[in-house]
């Protein structure tokens, strides 16, 4: 018995437990009416897509686009320009339609679905498919479905330095639209606030560790990018962050080439890392990647009977289709009588992965890269 158990007489039982209300959220249709179910969100009810990630940013950057179609107007013979840009209108258009969205799902998933109890806590292995929920009370399932998603990734020097920074998070619901914006990073994530930043007027620097942005791209739309991204944005190539620090309203990043970088906010987006690290993952026997990832079988099962796994907590693609797509397939495994009897059971299928860059220009992609192709011996 675990130390928790030892403290805690309130134990439930449930047919399903559900880890996360983003792509998990979607699991439950009419054929679990008959199930007990579960479902853990500690944060924000939706996941990150709806909420901080692919709705909201691409609703910003359609009113970049709006701003960036006016200034360059001219070249279509058509003069334009921009009076001012209200950053509070938008950000209310935006999160003023997504916010009721959330809100409505929390509130249906709370008192609309009868068989459902929602735990608004942390949820946390303390052993096979036995679920601490933070407050007081144990779980337990005959099988747990983990789709609780991924974070942001902070150094820690920038974490513990005091300074406010921003991540996905945040950085839409400033106050004000800053003058100065600084993006450590130089993924598509950098790239697409670049781009809202920029077209709605900020000054934009960009702080990349390689040699080039959008780094996973094929060579020659990376190489391309970035040499549009210089054009338009202050591009800092090949740099580290090694520092940062107040200096009254402006956040001072220092460099390893020995220069500094003002701004009046910093957006860290270096990445994003799977919460499986949060889980207690070893309680529950789940196996991880090397890279913090839940290892997943092409059923979506874990090493741990009965779990299984979908979206960013396990995915290589941190993409919400793909996690939409993995949890269609995770939805009919479930309902299987059988962990070990496959037969009939749905599969992962990412051979096709398609992806998009939101930035400017836009970029699109699927399948392998031209050097991807060229590595598996393909004579392209």
């Amino acid at each position: 018995m675990s130390s928790t158990e030892e403290v805690c007489s309130d134990v439930q039982h449930f047919d399903l437990a559900i880890i996360g209300t983003g792509s998990g959220n979607s699991i439950l249709d009419e054929r679990f009416d008959g199930l007990s179910v579960a479902m853990f969100e500690e944060s924000i009810f939706g996941g990150t897509c709806i909420n901080v990630g692919c709705i909201p940013t691409k609703m910003f950057v359609y009113a970049a686009e709006v701003a960036r179609a006016v200034t360059t107007a001219s070249k279509y013979g058509i003069d334009a320009h921009i009076d001012s840009v209200r950053w509070t209108d938008i950000v209310d258009r935006v999160f003023g339609r997504i916010d009721p969205i959330a809100d409505g799902g929390e509130k249906y998933r709370r008192d609309g679905s009868p068989n459902v109890t929602l735990f608004s806590s942390h949820a946390r292995f303390v052993g096979p498919r036995r679920i601490d929920t933070g407050d007081g009370r144990v779980v337990t399932a005959d099988k747990v479905v983990v789709a609780s998603g991924s974070r942001a990734t902070v150094p820690d020097f920038i974490r513990d330095s005091g300074v406010t920074f921003h991540t996905n998070d945040d950085i839409m619901r400033l106050p004000s639209l800053p003058e100065r914006l600084i993006v450590l990073g130089s993924g598509y994530i950098a790239a697409e606030f670049a781009h809202v930043f920029s077209a709605l007027g900020s000054h934009v620097t960009v702080l990349a560790r390689r040699e080039r942005l959008l780094r996973k791209s094929d060579l020659e739309i990376s190489q391309q990018f970035t040499t549009l991204a210089q054009d338009k944005w202050d591009v800092r190539l090949s740099v580290d962050a090694t520092g940062v620090r107040q200096d009254g309203d402006d956040v001072v990043v220092s460099l390893s080439d020995g220069t500094e970088v003002r701004g009046d906010a910093l957006l860290v987006a270096i990445g994003r890392a799977p919460n499986a690290d949060q889980l207690g993952a070893d309680e529950a026997g789940i196996d991880l990647h090397d890279d913090g990832r839940i290892a997943v079988d092409e059923f979506g099962r874990t090493s741990a009977e009965g779990v299984f796994a979908l979206g960013d907590v396990s995915s290589p693609y941190q993409l919400k289709h793909v996690a939409n797509a993995e949890a269609r397939v995770v939805q009919e495994n479930v309902l299987q009588p059988s962990w070990d009897d496959t037969t009939g059971w749905k599969r992962f299928d990412h051979r096709y992965v398609p992806s998009a860059v939101f930035t400017d220009p836009m970029i699109a992609e699927v399948g392998l890269t031209e050097q991807e192709a060229r590595d598996q011996g393909h004579d392209i």
